[in-house]
């Protein structure tokens, strides 16, 4: 069954190559990277995605369908 555009990419899994930081520092720069995604990260969406008015009222006009009347499709 398709998501239909709700998929999430999968979380970056971090972790450190280099054998030149010791425990403490891999952990204090995986903990400084999770907090920068953390922080970057886009505010989820709290609004439903409303079709703007302007672009029904477009989307029906070019199609010839009166823009006051409700869709049968929805």
């Amino acid at each position: 069954m398709s998501r239909n555009g709700s998929h999430h990419p999968p979380r970056p899994r971090i972790e450190m190559r280099s054998g030149a930081a010791t425990v403490e520092e891999a952990a204090a720069i995986a903990a400084a990277i999770e907090q920068f995604l953390h922080d970057t990260a886009p505010a989820p969406s709290t609004e439903t995605d409303a079709m703007n008015p302007w672009l029904r009222a477009a989307l029906y006009e070019g199609v010839g369908y009166p823009a006051d009347t409700p869709a049968p499709w929805s």
